[in-house]
């Protein structure tokens, strides 16, 4: 039998290894030197107020087991850099990290980087920029990637790699694959600006997963673009619109089922465009919805139509909540506290001054106007929120 103290023991080794090998990250870093700077810069130098070590702990020689512990406990941006240190570094990530990672694997062609971002996070764990950034009199260091050395440094900030191509496209493409395979993860969200059709294609093709988000930046998309993401495109929940349309740009179809639409400028979103939407989570900014608009949406629930739909946020600048709810209000209540209300994908908002409305399946909803731009459709119960 294993006595307390041998257990004891055990234990403070397994600590003191752990803090032994956050520390050798310092000495390990020196494998990848830090980014030359510029005259224009200053950098101070001190004393460290703790010792380093003389020499690299030897991280890779401990057993499987802790090494697996202390690997799950690294930031991906670390693992990814420790990879590049040598054939059996990249072996043993790939092998022995297990632990989720925090949010979804994001590839961006708009912040050409690729990333774990959550809700309110984007955590850059390897990025690409153009190569003619690079000035002759910096220095660069190189890592072997897809059988070309690329060179690259460290984010002077936030401690991420960064790659530098001639085409950062292609580098994009490159860097995605070569995170997907070191920890064995397919993508799950692109966020495009420039050739989005091209690049969301290439995205569902790599994998047999298909994609959870598309996020669509920039100033402006093609008609082309829009009715592709809107009718065509393959994701399984959520699309963001994040870029403008065309002036006069219409879609006369009928929207895919979308779990989760969130259109900043919704300037071009009709009555028709709301009553076709099969969707869970529906965001709408900038919108040129009427209150009549709004009243018929209502009654168009109330009789059973979009019967998924749990949240409906639209960015309105003047709403009447009476012509709102004309012809409704034998059915509405008004509630005067404030509750508070959490969408299935993470959208929050305080509801006060509303009014509760019944289906005939005794399903409510609340119609709340909170000056000067937000009215809300919250349907109750709260869905659990679903969203990393």
């Amino acid at each position: 039998m294993t006595s307390p103290f041998s257990l004891f023991r055990f234990l403070s080794w397994m600590i003191s290894v752990f803090f032994q090998a956050i520390k050798s990250f310092l000495v390990l870093n020196g494998l990848l030197p830090p980014p030359h700077f510029l005259q224009s810069q200053t950098v101070s130098i001190r004393q460290p107020d703790v010792s380093v070590p003389t020499s690299p702990f030897p991280l890779l020689h401990i057993p499987y087991l802790p090494l697996g512990r202390i690997i799950d406990f690294m930031e991906p941006k670390t693992l990814v850099s420790l990879s590049f240190c040598s054939q059996k570094s990249h072996s043993v990530i790939k092998t022995q990290r297990r632990a989720p990672f925090d949010g979804r694997f994001c590839v961006s062609e708009f912040h050409r980087n690729v990333s774990f971002r959550t809700f309110r996070n984007r955590d850059c764990v390897f990025s690409v920029c153009d190569c003619s950034c690079l000035s002759s009199s910096e220095k660069s260091n190189y890592v072997k990637m897809n059988g070309q050395y690329v060179p690259v440094h460290v984010h002077s900030v936030d401690g991420y790699l960064v790659s530098r191509w001639e085409n950062t496209t292609d580098g994009l493409g490159i860097v995605t694959d070569y995170v997907s395979d070191l920890f064995n993860i397919d993508v799950s969200e692109v966020c495009v600006s420039k050739d989005a059709i091209n690049i969301i294609e290439w995205a569902i093709i790599r994998q047999k997963t298909p994609l959870e988000i598309v996020t669509v930046c920039g100033v402006t998309s093609s008609e082309e673009e829009l009715i592709y993401i809107l009718r065509d495109c393959k994701t399984s929940s959520q699309i963001e619109i994040r870029s403008y349309a065309p002036p006069n740009f219409r879609f006369s179809e009928k929207f895919r089922k979308i779990d989760f639409l969130y259109i900043l400028y919704g300037q071009w979103v009709t009555l028709d465009n709301l009553l076709t939407m099969d969707g869970i989570d529906i965001v709408l900014g900038y919108s040129d919805l009427s209150d009549s608009d709004l009243n018929l949406f209502l009654k168009h629930w109330l009789a059973g139509g979009c019967p998924r739909l749990k949240y409906l946020n639209a960015g309105i600048h003047s709403v009447n909540i009476l012509q709102v709810l004309a012809g409704l209000l034998h059915n509405a209540v008004y509630v005067e506290n404030s509750r508070n209300y959490t969408s299935p994908s993470g959208y929050t908002s305080i509801l006060s001054d509303g009014y509760d409305i019944q289906r005939s399946d005794g399903v409510t909803a609340t119609v709340h106007y909170q000056p000067p731009r937000t009215f809300v459709i919250a349907v109750w119960p709260e869905a659990a929120h679903n969203y990393n």
